[in-house]
């Protein structure tokens, strides 16, 4: 735990009691902050007054007495409108902040200078943070990993002048940590998202900006124009190290890909004087265009914290991937199982389409709007399409004519009978792949139970070995 001291003596208001709101509670209370703590759900309140958090429904207290409102990241902040807590904070004076704030006020006091990498995006963020994580750690380094990619950022060790935080940001988490200033903070797309929260694109994205704009070293993408704007509007500063990078582009100045190497090239540099920071070539787990952006993220990241070109191609060897994502379950003689059950939309599973050849294709579950209409480019990769849940009809009518498949119904049926025809297709590497392209709600409680699932399916087959 992170025990948050700059609140001490002072009255703090905490409205939401999930993981991360229970442990801003805690850390609060640990650093002698007077905590009264609500949230709307009385399962949450009771297992705060279990963990000892004093709590009281917020509109009944005197916010004369309030120094902040601590608002956990799921709570409304401005959109659709603010939360009620919000309003009450506001009408009293009462600054709104969240957890990254509160740990960006504990590293300031305890270790200004200690390392701090931050990671925001549409896309990829989990990915490109537990792979700077793993590079790191491969290297060697005391490494706290955490934020929205799962551990809440105050349950991490306290900051210290050799421990890296490696965090990875949601926009709600930067609308509430107005002193965010990472030692390398990272950008890496921005595409229409969470507008619900937000109201338009323009103010998305100048959340999103916040994270790079004070950092110390800036590591935008130019990959698509709204971060290339913000990009190239950074490196412009005298006050910024702004640095772009890209996976489609080679770029006089940044980092970028040149085929599979990850190329770090310096003003005035010569193309032959480039530092090569890594090879993805024959990385199962980095596959396809979205991972070599990812990569040349974390690659870049650790250059700039320190690492050598052969340490982070070490640590991009040894990635793992992570869990759900075009993650590697097994292999049976040539066949390859791969895991892809976060592509609950068509964009995402067109990512893991266009890293394979030769596909037998689970898709399927709760459709979202345009279903499967857009993959069409990629039709010509898959030899046979096996179809689960509420979504098999409509994706059979897009198929229909175009892609051989079966309507199997559940996924413990998909896995059998895909894994039967890969077997027996004589393919050099035929790959069974769940990406569903569908909401897992119809069937599963979400996206990871589904993935699960289908991993145990894999798993029971005979002769599978799995991926260590």
């Amino acid at each position: 735990m992170i025990p948050v001291h700059s609140f001490a003596g002072k009255r703090v208001a905490l409205f939401g009691l999930g993981g991360s709101g229970l442990a801003s509670a805690q850390a609060l209370k640990a650093g002698g902050a007077d905590v009264i703590a609500f949230d709307d759900s009385a399962a949450s309140v009771a297992k705060a007054n279990e963990a000892g958090i004093a709590t009281e429904d917020l509109r009944k207290i005197d916010w004369s007495k309030v120094a902040a409102l601590v608002l956990a990241p799921g709570v409304p902040l401005t959109h659709p409108e603010p939360h009620w807590s919000a309003k009450l904070a506001e009408n009293a004076s009462a600054e709104i902040i969240g957890d990254i704030e509160l740990f960006c006020r504990e590293r300031q006091r305890l270790a200004p200078h200690s390392p701090f990498i931050a990671i925001t995006g549409t896309n990829g963020k989990s990915t490109t943070t537990a792979l700077i994580a793993h590079i790191l750690r491969t290297a060697g380094k005391d490494v706290q990993l955490g934020g929205n990619i799962g551990t809440a950022i105050l349950s991490l060790e306290p900051p210290a002048e050799n421990r890296v935080h490696v965090i990875e940001c949601s926009s709600y988490q930067i609308d509430l940590a107005p002193s965010l200033n990472p030692s390398v903070g990272i950008l890496i797309n921005l595409s229409p998202d969470h507008l619900d929260r937000h109201g338009t694109m323009e103010h998305y994205a100048a959340v999103k900006e916040r994270l790079v704009a004070k950092s110390d070293i800036a590591l935008v993408g130019v990959d698509d124009a709204v971060t290339e704007a913000i990009g190239r509007r950074l490196s412009e500063r005298k006050d910024r190290n702004a640095i772009l990078v890209s996976a489609a582009l080679a770029l006089p100045r940044g980092t970028f890909m040149r085929g599979t190497q990850i190329i770090s090239m310096g003003n005035n540099q010569a193309p032959e004087q480039a530092e090569v920071l890594g090879d993805l070539s024959g990385i199962g787990s980095l596959r396809g265009r979205h991972n070599a952006q990812n990569a040349a993220f974390a690659a870049a990241a650790c250059w700039h914290s320190g690492l050598t070109p052969a340490e982070i191609a070490n640590g991009l060897k040894s990635f793992p991937g992570l869990a759900h994502r075009m993650e590697q379950v097994g292999r049976k003689g040539a066949v390859l199982f791969v895991n892809d059950s976060k592509a609950t939309n068509a964009d995402s599973t067109a990512q893991a389409l266009a890293s394979f050849v030769d596909m037998f294709w689970i898709a399927g579950g709760k459709s979202k709007a345009g279903g499967i209409t857009s993959l069409e480019e990629f039709f010509p990769r898959i030899r046979k399409a096996y179809l689960v849940g509420e979504a098999a009809e409509e994706f059979a009518r897009t198929l229909d004519g175009k892609v051989p498949y079966d309507v199997a119904g559940t996924i413990d049926r998909a896995v059998e009978v895909s894994a039967r025809d890969a077997e027996a297709s004589g393919l050099k590497e035929p790959v069974v792949l769940l990406s569903p392209a569908c909401a897992s709600f119809d069937q599963f409680r979400n996206f990871e139970v589904r993935g699960d699932h289908f991993r145990e399916q894999v798993l029971k087959l005979p002769g599978v070995v799995p991926f260590k």
